[in-house]
């Protein structure tokens, strides 16, 4: 099994991203994804280079070029277009398929074995949160379906790929890198397509505060230092535990109700999440 310091150290990144809606939609500006995206990951990851004071080598330029743009910029856009598109309930469920996907992929890329209780974790993690989440009579947008996917599978790629590639480097200098690529590629994009950002309030400041250093700097170099340790499928499973905690900050925070259904899907959230990390590491970190 998996060291129970590195999966509980690897489980605050997903967790503590779970609180990135109840922080964007009370203390950001509306309407502008792109431009928070973008300030999110930019200031954070030019932070970061000054800290580590180290720039990549040799391929790793075009790598962290590809895996800024995977993890940050395009997952971060099909994400809002499909937040914008779905019910939140769907677009969740739809974004909770990305560990099957990661666990597809490292078969193809990396040849992992594929662990029947891995499938089994990610298909009741994939349950859990459409109990939590998905409420009846939800519309289906096909566009806010497909960006959803999408993103599930850009972030899948970037998660197996961070894994794949084993960076020479330290989880804090590869978080650099990353944020401050997925950063560039989005700033432009949020230039052209969006409006000028309006005068900050103190509150829009400690939003972008919290996402900058904490949501992104911090919960990333988390994740990239679970993925060598624990394995890119024993991590995606973790990402179940976003919307299980977006749920609970909703309830607690903002007085959301929560009934029987989503109750019953707190408990398969916990336990796919507990079942995925039960598998012994020799039978492959994927």
């Amino acid at each position: 099994m998996s060291n129970a310091r590195d999966v509980a150290l690897t489980a605050l990144a997903p967790a503590i991203w779970g609180s990135t809606y109840i922080v964007t939609t009370q203390l950001l500006p509306p309407g502008m994804p792109l431009t928070v995206a973008a300030l999110r990951a930019l200031p954070a990851g030019l932070l970061l280079l000054l800290i580590v004071r180290q720039w990549p080598q040799g391929a790793w330029w075009w790598k962290s070029l590809v895996l800024g743009a995977l993890n940050f910029s395009l997952f971060w856009g099909f994400l809002f277009v499909s937040a914008y598109r779905l019910p939140g309930g769907v677009a969740a469920t739809v974004g909770a398929v990305q560990p099957l996907i990661v666990i597809a992929l490292s078969r193809v890329v990396m040849g992992t074995p594929v662990r029947t209780i891995a499938l089994l974790a990610g298909a009741a993690g994939l349950c859990g949160v459409a109990l939590l989440v998905l409420r009846p009579g939800a519309a289906l947008d096909p566009v806010g379906i497909a960006a959803g996917l999408a993103g599930a599978l850009s972030m899948a790629l970037g998660t197996v790929l961070s894994r794949h590639w084993k960076p020479p480097v330290s989880p804090l200098s590869f978080t650099a890198w990353q944020l401050t690529a997925g950063g560039l590629l989005l700033a432009p994009v949020a230039l052209l397509m969006e409006p000028t950002l309006p005068p900050l309030t103190p509150a829009n400041l400690i939003g972008f505060l919290y996402l900058g250093l904490i949501g992104a700097a911090f919960t990333y170099m988390l994740w990239f230092r679970g993925l060598r340790l624990i394995g890119a499928q024993a991590a995606s499973a973790l990402g179940f535990l976003s919307p299980l905690v977006a749920v609970l900050l909703g309830w607690c925070l903002l007085g959301q109700a929560l009934d029987a259904v989503q109750l019953l899907g707190v408990v398969v959230v916990i336990a796919s999440v507990w079942a995925s990390q039960q598998a012994p590491r020799r039978q492959g970190l994927g």
